[in-house]
């Protein structure tokens, strides 16, 4: 088994820099994680630590179920991919992919046998005489792929091995490396800033922030259902649209309130929201919770907003419209036919039943666990 566990795992740099903080987290056999957040969060500080690279300042780190805290990178029975590939420039490619099974005295039948199936499964057969300066970033990265592939290692660790390649490729290796976990039944621990690969690859995505963790869950439950203010903004594209507001009780309702901007809460959400009402907080929602009133079925009063439109962004397949509501910017996913335009007053269609609000002084969502029935399955 190759479960990965990180008991209370810190990271102090000597000049009192706190780089994780109280880290815990299980990572279970053949399961694809992904580390996710902003440059400097700690994510890579993270995945350094279970590979052995950086040493940990506290807490147990565990990789099937044997602590390696004092046990030296070479032995921790992983591989890691990263960001520059790091392939030898001297070497073949066969020669890069063989080179650890070499150092391991392992027999040339077995290196042989195992650098062609590494080959087979990436699709590189043909680049095995070819030098690392001959080849593609793609196939760069794949040679980097196979190299840990050979290795049978327990875990394989990825740190960013797609920020160098081209839009158009990253979406390609994207599903390639999702098709080769699956190949594999391998458990895979892999660090990006990009939501996209992380929404698309992960079994289970772990958001950090200033090296503290915070929230772990399946790409459903962290996009239907932040835990705070900081991870309903990080995830999505385009971002949730953020709206101050203040929550006021009227008529035997609960409303969100900014200016003329009226929008009624739903029953079902109100027992959440008792204790904010009267005061100001911030109104989430996400674009594609907004529609164009011309192009949405019998809207109700209570769910529409004037804003004035900004940015028109045709996209094809649907169009972003940025529009100001009282001082707000946002941005609305509406239907491609909508034929809004810069400097228009448009009315906009809220789903109130996909709303969020957040504490103002905590910033926790006081609705987190309420939109599950939007995910595709429990969250």
């Amino acid at each position: 088994m190759a479960e990965v566990t990180l008991e209370k795992v810190g990271k102090t740099y000597p000049n009192g820099f706190k780089a994780v903080l109280d880290a815990n987290l299980e990572v279970k056999d053949k399961e694809f994680l992904v580390l996710l957040g902003p440059s400097g969060c700690g994510k890579t500080t993270t995945l350094r630590m279970i590979a052995g690279l950086e040493e940990i300042t506290e807490g147990t780190i565990k990789i099937g179920g044997k602590v390696v805290n004092d046990v030296e990178p070479k032995d921790r029975d992983i591989a890691m991919v990263f960001q520059n590939y790091a392939l030898y420039p001297h070497m073949s490619v066969y020669e890069n992919m063989a080179f650890g099974l070499k150092l391991r005295k392992t027999p040339k039948p077995e290196i042989e046998e195992r650098v062609k199936e590494a080959a087979r499964i990436l699709g590189i057969e043909q680049l095995l005489d070819r030098k690392p300066k001959q080849l593609s970033g793609g196939q760069r990265q794949r040679v980097a792929v196979g190299r840990a592939i050979v290795r049978k290692p327990k875990v394989f660790l990825f740190d960013e091995p797609l920020s160098n390649l081209d839009a158009k490729l990253r979406v390609q290796m994207r599903a390639e490396l999702k098709r080769l976990h699956q190949n594999l039944q391998a458990t895979i621990i892999y660090v990006t800033h990009d939501q996209v690969e992380a929404m698309t690859m992960a079994d289970k995505i772990v958001i950090m922030k200033d090296g503290i963790i915070q929230q772990i869950g399946n790409p459903y439950s962290v996009y239907f259902e932040p835990r705070n203010k900081f991870v309903a903004g990080f995830i999505g594209t385009p971002a949730m649209n953020f709206i101050s507001a203040k929550l006021v009780s009227e008529g035997g309702n609960v409303w969100v309130v900014k200016e003329d901007m009226k929008l009624l809460v739903p029953e079902d959400k109100v027992e959440r929201l008792e204790h904010l009402v009267g005061k100001e907080t911030t109104f989430g929602i996400r674009p594609e919770d907004i529609y164009d009133k011309m192009y949405s079925v019998a809207p109700k009063e209570e769910f529409i907003v004037k804003g004035n439109v900004e940015v028109v962004e045709p996209l094809g397949s649907e169009t972003l419209i940025h529009a100001n509501i009282h001082g707000d910017d946002i941005v609305a996913k509406v239907d491609p036919k909508s034929r809004a335009s810069s400097g228009d007053s448009m009315d906009l269609v809220f789903d109130m039943s996909m709303m969020h609000l957040f504490d103002p002084e905590t910033e926790e969502n006081v609705l987190a666990g309420t939109h599950q029935d939007a995910a595709p399955e429990n969250l």
